[in-house]
């Protein structure tokens, strides 16, 4: 397990290609849950009995038995891999493995997780992956890529050589202040493929801990599309941003050089915590899986039903599931956030 690794034609697949399961950290007493640990519970198994209606779930915990004994009465029970393993938190896309595929080689890249640039605790989280591949679940070989930070929620892959990222995020002195924005993508083309960066300039939403992560504002589909958050709000305090965010999502081609095709979610209704700070709250951290969408839904009738019927459109060919994601919403994070797929023939059968 070392740094050295000679990449030779290396492709971060999409979200939609063929999977055998999503992580999952599961939250406990020693999280900052724990003061609403019954809803965030409550939350965690609808998104894991949802998953693991098609496909596994490998659940990290430090009491496997405990998370057991709550999913006990889901179905499919048998598709739930618990493993021992200390967590600070629960945000599995961050300090997940970023699979990358190449030639015939499975890669699990770790990179470096700092809570979001060193906001919060992260001990335990950044020695998830490097745990996990010593306990040999895993067909794939662990790249320790802990040289650079880098999180899941802060890449999208179209699988064909494009990455879409935000200035913001990757370029935060915090996280790797010493590289340029040169150096963050020559890391983005030697150990995942892309052949094209994309780099939002604009675009965040109220109360978001990640510094813009673009899976709360933009998410590649098939087709050559891409999933945006729009305000239509002139009065909304997130609307020129993102504004100005859709003005260059109308800009940017592919890696082949063709046009986005460019599709709209709406923005919710703003969701407020108990001090009257506004949280993130976007129907834009959605999952996909083998035959799913599931979509965060605020219990915002108008706004959940557009949002779940334009999702339904881009994936015609895959059951969209909305998911109460009130309770994620609370500490700042929504679905996509607290999941991490793995792809297809990457886990032991």
């Amino acid at each position: 397990m070392s740094f050295i690794y000679k990449f030779s034609t290396p492709m971060m697949p999409a979200e939609w290609e063929p999977q055998d399961a999503i992580l999952v950290a599961w939250p406990h007493r020693g999280t900052d849950w724990n003061y609403m640990l019954d809803e965030a519970q409550a939350c965690f198994k609808n998104v894991v009995a949802a998953v693991a209606r098609e496909m596994r779930v490998v659940v990290v915990a430090p009491h496997p038995d405990e998370v057991m004994a709550l999913l006990g009465d889901i179905d499919n029970i048998d598709n739930i891999i618990c493993q021992a393993i200390d967590t600070n938190d629960t945000w599995a896309r961050d300090f997940g493995p970023i699979s990358v595929l190449d030639n015939d080689k499975k890669l699990m890249l770790d990179f470096k997780f700092d809570a979001w640039g060193m906001k919060f605790a992260a001990c335990h989280d950044n020695l998830i992956c490097r745990k996990i591949a010593k306990n040999g679940i895993f067909d794939a070989q662990y790249v320790n890529c802990q040289d650079i930070v880098l999180e899941g929620g802060s890449i999208e892959s179209d699988g064909k050589g494009t990455i879409l990222t935000t200035s913001q995020c990757l370029l935060s002195p915090n996280r790797n202040g010493a590289l340029e924005k040169e150096d963050i993508e020559n890391v983005l083309k030697q150990r995942l493929g892309a052949r094209k960066v994309l780099w939002l300039n604009h675009g965040e939403l109220k109360g978001d801990d990640t510094d813009a992560h673009i899976d709360t504002l933009a998410r590649f589909a098939p087709g050559n599309t891409i999933l945006y958050v729009k305000s239509n709000n002139e009065n909304d305090e997130q609307y020129e941003s993102l504004w100005s965010m859709e003005q260059q999502l109308k800009s940017f081609t592919n890696a082949l050089g063709e046009k986005f095709n460019l599709v709209p979610l709406p923005c919710p209704e703003a969701i407020f915590d108990e001090d009257g700070n506004r949280l993130p709250a976007t129907y834009a951290n959605f999952l996909i899986t083998n035959n799913q969408v599931l979509v965060p839904v605020y219990g915002q009738q108008e706004n959940d039903d557009l949002a779940l019927g334009t999702i339904s459109k881009v994936f015609s060919t895959r059951r969209v599931v909305g998911i109460d994601c009130n309770a994620l919403i609370k500490q700042h994070g929504s679905l996509h956030c607290i999941t991490m797929q793995i792809p297809n023939k990457f886990l032991k059968q």
